[in-house]
């Protein structure tokens, strides 16, 4: 099970720090992404940290913005939101799969999710 928080109402350039907190299964094992649903779209890909290590991959509009970690120790990731801008607005999911590296994107690849935390960006 994954538990999603963190989200709230930032100004333009704040920053916030998601976290997914998981339960009944050890996170190091899995790939951790997170998407993200902004109002009248559909859901797209954020970010993915691998399982078995570190490597993590963004998406290009968040690059330089955002950085997705995991502790371990804690059974948790984190996305780190700085520079936030109000196209970031959006209800942000972390979700656990083994997608392929071709397939981090792909939402139909991951089989839990957590249940949303909402982020707006606004003055």
């Amino acid at each position: 099970q994954l538990q999603a928080s963190g989200g709230g109402l930032v100004q333009p350039g704040g920053t916030l720090r998601l976290t997914c907190a998981a339960s009944g299964f050890t996170m190091r094992d899995y790939t951790i992404s997170w998407f993200r649903r902004a109002p009248g779209k559909e859901r797209e890909w954020v970010s993915t940290i691998r399982h078995g290590g570190s490597t993590t991959h963004y998406t290009t509009s968040v690059k330089g913005r955002f950085t997705i970690s995991r502790d371990n120790a804690k059974n948790t990731a984190y996305l780190q939101m700085n520079n936030l801008k109000p196209e970031d607005t959006a209800i942000y999911y972390c979700a656990r799969g083994r997608p392929i590296l071709s397939a981090i994107a792909n939402e139909a690849i991951y089989y839990d999710w957590g249940q949303g935390t909402l982020v707006t960006v606004s003055s």
